[in-house]
């Protein structure tokens, strides 16, 4: 005959042991401490004080801290200026932005290689920044074009817009630029930022990249614009 209290007594302890076993698979409602992740910071060093900063500093991020610089420095001494400035924070990401313009081939193609070996990303323009601007509007084949000509080039295109770009003294992308460069292709149905991707790569592919100063007409702006469309 079996012992019924001995029974009894296995029978208690096992249900303890449950209720011990289901307050432990339990959810806890206590309130953890939140995680904040920090947003990458992105410098991006630009040669010309109004025209390239005033552009960058209009693309609204939500996931990183973009710092647009405009040091009127050229060239070496731009790439020279942007390790200083990447030296006194802390940046995922640099850039510096520099045109070819008037400068020499070897200053335009030393620039090039100092800031790679720097590991910055570099966005230049063969001959000026405004040509970037110019293939949001127009399917320019990368011949050569004379940024004398940009200004009016720019301004024909803005015309349909009632916009105009003062390419001579304020050099500013203002809001309403901007805003029509953000815009919609009517013709293409695409939004103009992805058609001057589009152009400005497929330029750049028509060169080899052993002398970029000879690479006009062609810009790189495009590889920093695709970085940043990443964070918006």
């Amino acid at each position: 005959m079996k012992d019924k209290k001995a029974e009894q007594i296995a029978a208690r302890q096992k249900h303890k042991e449950q209720l011990k076993a289901n307050r432990r698979s339990e959810p806890s409602f206590e309130r953890s401490e939140p995680l904040i992740a920090e947003k990458p910071t992105i410098l991006i060093v630009c040669e010309g004080e109004n025209t390239e900063p005033s552009y960058f500093k209009q693309f609204r991020f939500s996931s990183a801290t973009i710092k647009p610089v405009g040091e009127g420095y050229n060239t070496t001494s731009l790439v020279n200026r942007t390790i200083q400035i990447a030296s006194e924070g802390k940046f995922e990401q640099v850039w510096c932005v520099f045109d070819k313009d008037d400068f020499s081939d070897v200053d335009f193609n030393n620039a090039i290689a100092i800031a790679k070996a720097n590991n910055f990303g570099v966005a230049y323009s063969n001959q000026a920044f405004e040509y970037w601007i110019i293939l949001h509007f127009d399917d320019h084949q990368g011949g050569g074009m004379h940024r004398d000509d940009y200004n009016s080039k720019i301004n024909k295109l803005l015309k349909p817009y009632k916009v105009t770009y003062d390419g001579t003294n304020s050099k500013m992308i203002t809001e309403e630029i901007f805003e029509l460069l953000d815009g919609i292709d009517e013709k293409t149905g695409k939004e103009r930022k992805q058609l001057a991707i589009d152009r400005a790569e497929r330029n750049y592919k028509f060169f080899d990249h052993t002398n970029p100063a000879k690479e006009e007409s062609s810009t790189t702006v495009f590889e920093l614009v695709v970085e940043l469309l990443k964070y918006l």
